[in-house]
């Protein structure tokens, strides 16, 4: 992801969305800025700095310009502030010179030209360091310069002169031998352009991963299509059903999952859906609308050839429905609303948030922005600037880490459709650039993304992650009813969000940040239908007719939000744990004798195999994660609560094969105390996995102690999608979510200082020039 060095504002020539002007929507990539790793970048930092926490006196510490030297500088406080040699905070996405790098060492230590030449690269990816490593850097080496961020030490902080090297780590799959291997790459120096034999990079490790297939890669589900279309069996099976013109057809790999041993990573494989558009004028036709059923193909992904080709059954095209297309107007064979007004988002003075790099402010909130192929986005470092108290983390680490979307349809093909979308494929790689459709209103901050291609060269999605401010209505209001006299404020939020495009499907997974000290986390689901065809006269009670001869399998998409908190824990600090809330009646007798009562009641989740938990919104259940040394003013301990969403469990039932790589499924909410190589709830490698519960179901089985430790929230949430007839030709967005939200946390309602709406100042001086006079009669004011 490409950094932005400059601060963001109306004025400025980074990527924003104006109302009226499409053409600043483009952004184009800087690969100059991004990938020169030097030490001049920091010279455009000359930064005053407060440290909120150690200089509560409200004395200003001068941050001395930095300049590119390898040495320290003492502030008049005698904090030392860090010269570094790299400009790329720890928490930075590769940039496109650095991806370069780390693929031609990679490649250079190949041990023969055939390995070299084989080698595909998967995934390249920012090994994010230690977290003292980032406490070090958001200190005393990368504004706003946080001393607070480190414990106090006897003697004072033992400070290096320089930060480590950043380090790249890539999935290699060989193509000659069908080897997955994981390789560790140090990138001591980089330059912008890489030419052969010009980088400075070192291979630290590398280790072949037996028994395991990585995600596929957009280039080999292009060129399964190609093979597959140009296979005379498939050609003749496509003529029987009226097709001669194989430029309409549409063939979508699926990868196999794990159904017998038939599927097991030995082989490479996949199995396509096949679709075919009807000869139009359209220029985007829905090509979703006519599956192909009945015909069995098996691709070797690895040699790139057919290896089993049936044609089962001979099941018609469903005819061309005429309200298959979704474009404007004409296009689509409709007429477009009329009467719809413009609506501008209109910021005069810029936006309110900030953003050095990847870092961002606002109101009171601050963040690291991330990305990566497999999550897309990943907000790092969350705090919030609490007054006197200073900076106070909420979380180190928070991303959507896997989605899976069973279908309930028993039939061929739907059974085998049980897509792992974020490890079998991947969401960042699957990522929108925004220059193609602008998803946001207002003033906006784009984020470019950089990532490797199947033979290692580096690609950009421009303007792939988007940050904005929106209005959210009412903050909070009251109004004096003796008086008349109101006060209310209104809610804004920051929203950080990007949108992919997973074959049929769109996903937008976003992150608001409220004024309040809420953060929500939402997934917004549309694109088109997965159909399946219909004799004539048929029915299926697994699904919804949609159109004659279409219809809609019922089908469930689950999201796995993966939550390292750090609720008022400092580096080094792991002073969490997690209590589960349930509302309880009290028993009828001398505590109730109005049969009315009620209470909370909390339970410690003092292990893994105890804190595996599912919602039950009977009893509003929550969890709450706790900082056990630190208190409120009532005296309690503060926390942040995670509040669930709608929600669901699978309804496959136990045996399903699905679930063999997918337990995590069969509950709502983990915990687990932190673990570096415990990322992903299925296992790095779920595509063919054949081992049963890999991943966070067999990691609980530890059991270790929760009682006050580094946490790690599992919130699994999901959605059953029953077609309706209003989900066709294209869906409107479904959302789902969740929220983490302060509980004693704060002394009062952080939002109380809100400043009221131009719009509202002036409403009170009209109303102070014309005095209101109390209302005596008490039921005329409640009228």
């Amino acid at each position: 992801m490409a950094s932005a060095t400059k601060k963001a504002t109306v004025s400025s020539s980074s990527a924003c969305c104006l109302p009226g002007d499409s053409a600043s929507i483009s952004r184009k990539a800087a690969p100059a800025a991004d990938g020169v790793v030097s030490a001049n970048a920091v010279q455009d930092w000359n930064v005053t700095s407060t440290d909120r926490r150690d200089d509560q006196s409200g004395k200003k510490i001068a941050m001395a310009s930095l300049i590119p030297e390898t040495s320290t500088k003492v502030t008049a406080k005698g904090i030392p502030i860090m010269l570094r040699a790299q400009s790329s905070h720890p928490l930075d996405p590769l940039s496109a010179a650095e991806i370069s790098v780390a693929v031609a060492t990679v490649r250079a230590a190949g041990a023969t030209p055939e390995v070299r030449d084989s080698m595909r690269f998967i995934e390249v990816v920012l090994q994010e360091p230690e977290k003292h490593v980032v406490a070090l850097a958001d200190a005393y080496f990368f504004p706003p310069f946080q001393p607070s961020l480190l414990p106090r030490t006897k003697g004072g902080p033992q400070i290096p002169t320089k930060l480590p090297p950043r380090r790249a780590r890539l999935v290699v799959y060989n193509k000659k031998s069908n080897e997955t291997s994981v390789w560790i790459v140090e990138l001591s120096e980089v330059h912008a352009v890489t030419r052969g034999g010009h980088h400075r990079g070192k291979v630290v490790s590398s280790q072949v991963i037996p028994d395991v297939q990585p995600p596929m890669d957009a280039e080999e589900y292009a060129e399964c299509e190609a093979i597959v279309k140009d296979f005379p069996p498939f050609i003749e099976a496509m003529r029987k059903r009226g097709i001669e013109d194989m430029d309409l057809v549409m063939v979508d790999p699926w990868c196999v999952g794990y159904h017998s041993d038939a599927d097991a990573p030995s082989r490479r494989l996949a199995k396509p859906l096949i679709f075919c558009r009807t000869e139009s004028d359209c220029p985007m036709e829905n090509g979703y609308a006519r599956p192909v059923e009945g015909i069995h193909v098996l691709v070797d992904m690895q040699n790139m050839v057919v290896i089993e080709f049936e044609d089962r059954k001979l099941v018609p095209l469903p005819p061309a429905d005429p309200l298959r297309n979704y474009t404007a107007g004409e296009t689509r064979g409709g007429v477009d609303r009329s009467d719809v007004k413009p609506l501008q988002i209109i910021q005069p003075e810029g936006p309110s948030f900030r953003v050095n790099g990847h870092y961002v402010e606002w109101q009171k909130w601050n963040f690291r922005i991330g990305f990566t192929p497999r999550e897309g986005l990943v907000i790092h470092s969350v705090a919030y600037v609490d007054g006197s108290r200073g900076r106070r983390p909420v979380a180190h680490r928070l991303s959507f880490v896997e989605m899976v979307v069973p279908y309930g349809d028993p039939n061929e093909p739907h059974y085998r459709k049980n897509a792992f979308d974020a490890g079998e494929d991947g969401l960042g790689k699957n990522a929108h650039s925004l220059k193609k459709g602008c998803d946001c209103l207002g003033y906006i901050k784009y984020f470019d993304a950089h990532f490797t291609n199947f033979t290692g060269g580096v690609e950009t999605i421009e303007n792939c992650v988007c940050l904005h401010e929106e209005d959210h209505g009412i903050l909070w209001k009251h109004q004096d009813w003796r008086t008349g006299l109101a006060e209310v404020r209104r809610s804004r939020r920051l929203t950080v969000s990007f949108v992919c495009t997973v074959a049929n499907y769109e996903y937008g997974f976003f992150w608001h940040f409220y004024q309040d000290g809420k953060i929500e986390a939402e997934v917004k689901l549309t694109g088109i239908l997965s159909l399946g065809a219909l004799q004539p006269g048929e029915f299926r009670k697994y699904g919804t007719i949609i159109a004659p001869g279409l219809y809609a399998p019922v089908h469930q998409h689950f999201f796995v939000a993966r939550m390292n908190m750090a609720v008022d824990c400092k580096a080094g600090e792991a002073h969490n744990q997690v209590v589960e809330m349930n509302v309880k009646i009290e028993e009828p007798g001398e505590n109730n004798v109005h049969n009315n009562a009620f209470y909370a009641e909390e339970t410690l989740l003092r292990s893994e195999l105890q804190a595996i938990r599912d919602c039950n919104p009977l009893s509003a259940r929550h969890w709450i994660v706790r900082n056990t040394r630190t208190v409120n003013r009532s005296g309690h301990l503060t926390g942040y609560k995670l509040v669930p969403g709608s929600n669901c469990l699978p309804l496959a039932g136990s045996e399903a094969k699905f679930l063999r790589r997918a337990a995590f499924l069969k509950h709502n909410l983990w915990v687990t105390p932190y673990a570096r190589n415990e990322m992903f709830p299925g296992g790095e490698f779920p595509n063919q996995n054949p081992r049963v519960g890999e991943g966070l179901a067999t990691w609980v089985k530890q059991n270790r102690p929760l009682e006050e430790t580094d946490i790690v929230l599992w919130y699994v949430f999901g959605i059953t999608h029953v077609p309706r007839l209003e989900d066709w030709p294209v869906m409107p967005v479904e959302r789902i979510g969740f929220m983490l939200m302060p509980h004693g946390f704060f002394n009062c309602s952080p939002a109380v200082d809100v400043a009221p709406s131009t719009s509202e100042l002036e409403t009170k001086d009209d109303v102070k020039e014309n005095v209101v006079k109390p209302i005596q009669n008490a039921i005329l004011a409640k009228l």
